[in-house]
């Protein structure tokens, strides 16, 4: 897992150049962007999602074989647990369609909290729940950036 802020995107363009594509649609996206998906290279896309945050999620960890996720909230703040996959247990079976497998609950080994310029970099070992509250539950817009790996 990474946690950055976007003052440093210009770094990742020697590190890999979908996730840096991704930091600079995440930097340059207004706020009251359309949701949907957008293309970004042949192997990124950027997915623009809005929900609301809760106290706890229903669904426990996730985790991609072959997407690596750039997350950033563009309105509002998330609390995301991390653990690592090999800690985790499967709750469900591998979702070949949508690449991710449910995991059980388990003692996080971090956290991050995204938006107001920090953005996290999942990748296929890292064990991320998504939805938590930073605080009180409530309405975020949040743009997650899918890069392909083999």
């Amino acid at each position: 897992m990474i946690i950055d802020t976007l003052d440093n995107i210009e770094f990742y363009k020697t590190i890999n150049n979908d996730i840096y594509e991704g930091l600079k649609f995440i930097k340059n996206a207004d706020p009251e962007i359309e949701l949907g998906v957008y293309p970004l290279t042949d192997t990124a896309k950027a997915v623009v999602m809005e929900y609301e945050t809760k106290v706890e999620n229903d669904f426990g960890y996730e985790a991609h074989k072959y997407v690596i996720d750039v997350q950033y909230c563009i309105k509002g703040t998330e609390l995301i647990p991390w653990a690592n996959l090999n800690l985790l247990t499967p709750n469900t079976e591998y979702n070949v369609e949508k690449d991710f497998t449910f995991y059980n609950k388990i003692e996080r080994q971090g956290e991050v909290v995204i938006g107001n310029n920090v953005f996290a970099v999942f990748f296929p070992q890292d064990g991320h729940a998504p939805v938590y509250a930073n605080g009180e539950p409530g309405y975020i817009k949040k743009i997650v950036i899918k890069v392909k790996v083999q």
